[in-house]
């Protein structure tokens, strides 16, 4: 596997929105901002997890490896991109877009099949409440896991070598804020028909395999939830999928849009904002999403909030 061919330069210039000056500054704010609630969001529903006893369940156990997914997700692109908005010279070390290429494909990947995952946690803890103890047990749950870092690594893996691998003829100009495989193939200087065409192949397995289970299960969920009497078990099922249903809509919707077209179709600062959104925006709305509408969440942060008052007094 060559990363690197004849006509790869030492480093990379990520033009990002350089030629909206203007945008510097607001753009910059509205990242740190992000990436910073981003980091305590998701910390904080990290240690509500594992420091509740009434939180681990299989639920709860998935969300804190989405909490982790999303942490390393966005660590991965934006410090680097803090820096470029901030300095004139605004440039990625070959090795470091390698490297950045890598990990965001990878813990994206991993990403929808872990929302995949989770979702047919709900289906089972609904549909079949009765055998969810002995379906979801620990072990099965810690399979399903690493399947789904395994398989986001190994497409990640096989894109990144498929993209790197295009002749480029010395550009180095990536109208783009990172590393990101539509960006890159239009660097190519030979024909990307076939390359994208194995590239949208994994992307429709990486993509819509997952989000075509997700909606199987939630359909199941449906006939469920409205076959229960009560009212309050109706709302508590809807409020608990309803979260993952608008993190699924978030995540999947933008990815589609950016990877299951040709790349040439993509508007060039159309493309930039979705990618900001599911890259940036969405990791950080999750937080957000799954503790203002989940009870038992919040329940959580109240006892862990009052358990840090106790001890500092």
């Amino acid at each position: 596997m060559n990363w690197a061919n004849e006509s790869s330069p030492k480093e990379f210039v990520l033009l990002g929105f350089s030629d909206k000056p203007w945008l510097q500054k607001p753009l910059f704010m509205l990242l740190l901002i992000s990436y910073t609630t981003t980091i305590f969001g998701n910390v904080s529903i990290m240690m509500v997890c594992i420091l509740d006893p009434k939180l681990h369940t299989p639920m709860y156990f998935f969300l804190t490896n989405l909490s982790i997914l999303d942490l390393c997700y966005t660590t991965s692109t934006v410090p680097h991109m803090l820096t470029n908005i901030s300095h004139d010279k605004k440039t990625i070390s070959y090795a470091g877009c390698v490297a950045q290429l890598i990990i965001f494909l990878a813990l994206g990947a991993t990403e929808c099949l872990l929302l995949a995952v989770m979702s047919f946690d709900r289906y089972v803890a609904i549909c079949r409440p009765l055998h969810y103890v002995v379906i979801m047990n620990p072990w099965f749950c810690l399979r399903m896991i690493a399947f789904s870092w395994f398989t986001g690594f190994s497409n990640s893996v096989l894109q990144s070598s498929l993209t790197l691998n295009m002749p480029r003829c010395g550009h180095q100009e990536v109208d783009h804020f990172f590393c990101e495989v539509p960006a890159l193939l239009k660097l190519s200087c030979a024909d990307t028909k076939p390359i994208v065409a194995e590239l949208f192949f994994f992307s429709v397995l990486i993509l819509l395999i997952p989000v075509t289970l997700i909606l199987i299960s939630y359909g199941f969920i449906a006939q469920a939830v409205l076959r229960i009497k009560s009212a309050e078990g109706r709302r508590k099922a809807f409020g608990t999928c309803g979260s993952h249903m608008v993190v699924v809509s978030l995540f999947f919707g933008t990815g589609i849009y950016m990877y299951l077209q040709p790349p040439s179709s993509t508007s060039k600062d159309w493309g930039k904002i979705v990618s900001l959104f599911y890259g940036i925006f969405t990791p950080m709305l999750n937080p957000l999403i799954y503790s203002l509408r989940n009870k038992d969440m919040k329940e959580a942060f109240k006892r862990l909030m009052l358990l840090i008052f106790y001890y500092k007094k």
